[in-house]
């Protein structure tokens, strides 16, 4: 840690340095005042590594931190909802690994971190951290809970071999199933998520921000910089050549960077726990409790539901960060994914109910007018002025226009609602096409909404309350009949004595 941790903080020192450096023309002063920096992130690694321990006793991870005033975060672990177990580049190479806890009381980051412990001891972690969800009865026995696990206190920076009570206690090998194992093959699709297409530019801009920022440091000259983007400028065919190669690059590095995250990816059920590990450089193991996943979202973009491809997130209880540690399958065949969350966490097999013809109306006119309602006035403009500048302006908008029949059309056949009797399954969305499956135990509430223009239109929001996930999936305009009967076939004993029968919703109020 004393090496990982000078590294990390490195890119924070290094424009300091390179100021010293500069600044007293590398003479010998210049190289002491930097190898003083350096000494300085060591020292602060040190005293980092020197103050900061950990504990389990008995029914809860206590972390320590002290050096002035003491800081102390106790965790029960029962509250634990994920364990993620990452080995970036330099931990790799040094045998050690990152460890955090997810306990959903944290929004997006975790409750805690416990870094440069070493592999053995991570998955031993693991295993002790998860266990009280495996062994039901520990809630109900808490004194054999306590007797399962002694008191055992390991430092950050102890071996894992701490103590012969500790691995007497230690709980057995997990039992362990491969449920889907990624074939590299199917990395071709990362580019079609659209994920990281952007990369070519997001590394262009970001050079040119540290050119700009740097350039006084550098020697160069912040006006250098400008010089150079001045003189781009003034070339626009060297400028549009530059787009073009980031366009072609586009889905090379795009596959490139979807690789390195995703490579290898396996999803396993390991004794209670779905786990998901993955990547090239940071190799990264995310554990979800299996009896607080309530559900599975499959998501599809336009070029991806043309390949017939989507991606997989699980809905669970109390996690946070659930868009990157929620993740269950990265792009794969859709055939595949039905099959796989199928065995992971159960099937949806009812048709989607197609929803009222106006919904269709509705999404055709807001694909269409606006863009009619910009040709308008160019098309006046060229009927009184005569004028060929306006068709810059009427023949985009016309051809958006066309573009938004098809488009609504997609939006309405995406539509979609139903239930089996187990699971209740909601879809939306063109662009991004979302498809939500939720347990029926997980729903916590209805919420049935109407806009001024559904009121207008006879048309209403659906939203089932789910306590996992976003909170809440929705299904959109649909019809009276349905928003009474939806809410009543999933939830009846509680449900239908506070909905009004159809007939009063479709009634017109002044």
């Amino acid at each position: 840690m004393l090496l990982i941790h000078p590294v990390r903080t490195l890119p924070s020192f290094l424009l300091p340095l390179a100021g010293v450096l500069f600044v007293g023309g590398f003479s010998i002063t210049s190289y002491v005042w930097a190898l003083a920096g350096l000494g300085v992130a060591v020292l602060f690694a040190l005293v980092r590594w020197a103050t900061f321990t950990y504990v389990i006793v008995g029914d809860r991870l206590e972390t320590r931190r002290s050096l002035i005033s003491s800081s102390v975060r106790t965790i029960p672990l029962e509250r634990v909802r994920g364990v993620d177990v990452s080995t970036p580049p330099m931990h790799r190479l040094l045998g050690l690994a990152v460890v955090k806890i997810d306990t959903g009381a944290s929004g997006g980051d975790e409750e805690a971190e416990l870094d440069g412990v070493t592999l053995a001891e991570a998955e031993r972690l693991r295993a002790v951290l998860l266990r009280p969800a495996r062994t039901a009865h520990d809630s109900a026995h808490p004194g054999t809970h306590h007797a399962a696990r002694p008191d055992a206190r390991h430092p950050a920076s102890a071996a894992p071999t701490a103590s012969a009570a500790s691995a007497a206690h230690a709980p057995a090998g997990p039992s362990q199933r491969v449920v889907m194992r990624v074939p590299r093959a199917w990395l071709v699709y990362g580019p079609l998520s659209g994920s990281y297409l952007l990369t070519p530019f997001a590394l262009v801009g970001g050079a040119v921000g540290l050119a700009v920022q740097w350039g006084n440091d550098l020697g160069l000259g912040r006006d250098a910089a400008f010089s150079a983007g001045e003189w781009l400028w003034g070339h626009p065919s060297l400028l549009l050549g530059v787009a073009l190669l980031l366009v072609v690059a586009m889905p090379f590095a795009g596959g490139l960077m979807y690789a390195v995250f995703t490579w290898n990816f396996v999803l396993l059920h390991r004794d209670g726990y779905l786990v998901a590990e993955r990547g090239l450089i940071n190799r990264r193991s995310v554990s979800l409790e299996s009896r607080r996943v309530r559900g599975y979202e499959l998501v599809e973009g336009l070029a991806e539901r043309w390949a017939g491809v989507c991606r997989v997130w699980a809905i669970v209880t109390g996690l946070g960060d659930s868009e990157t540690r929620g993740q269950l399958l990265p792009v794969v065949p859709r055939a595949t994914a039905t099959q796989v969350t199928a065995d992971a966490i159960g099937p949806y097999q009812a048709e989607l109910r197609p929803h009222p013809p106006v919904a269709r109306n509705r999404r055709l006119f807001r694909a269409v007018f606006p863009w009619l309602v910009l040709a308008a006035p160019a098309a006046a403009g060229l009927w009184l002025t005569g004028s060929p500048l306006w068709w810059f302006l009427l023949a985009p908008a016309l051809l958006l226009a066309a573009v938004g029949v098809p488009l609504g059309l997609d939006r309405y056949a995406s539509l979609g609602h139903g239930y089996d009797g187990t699971r209740l399954s909601v879809r939306s969305g063109s662009l991004r096409r979302s498809q939500a499956v939720v347990e029926r135990r997980a729903v916590v509430g209805w919420r049935v909404r109407q806009t001024w223009f559904q009121r207008r239109a006879g048309v209403y929001t659906v939203t089932a309350g789910v306590g996992a996930g976003k909170g809440g999936y929705s299904a959109v305009d649909v019809s009276a009949e349905q928003a009474v009967g939806f809410p009543s076939e999933v939830t009846p004993s509680w449900l239908s004595p506070f909905l009004p029968d159809p007939e009063d919703l479709t009634t017109t109020h002044p």
